[in-house]
């Protein structure tokens, strides 16, 4: 499955997914880390380890810079 990834204030990016996939691999297929995000599913947020079974997320980064 092609989930589009939008990490917010950031890029939006196409990302492959297996079949059982879960949110914390799209997360990390856009080289981020599940412990510094939250993922939001028609705006609202979902388990990192849930079964991803939307077409489009949002990212938002919740530590940023440094």
């Amino acid at each position: 499955m092609n989930v589009t990834v939008e990490v917010v204030g950031e890029e939006t990016s196409e990302v492959a997914v297996d079949d059982d996939g879960t949110y914390a691999d799209l997360v990390r297929a856009v080289d981020l880390s599940p412990h510094e995000v939250t993922v939001l599913v028609d705006g609202r947020p979902v388990p990192e380890d849930q079964p991803v079974e939307v077409d489009r997320v949002k990212v938002l980064r919740l530590i940023k810079g440094g």
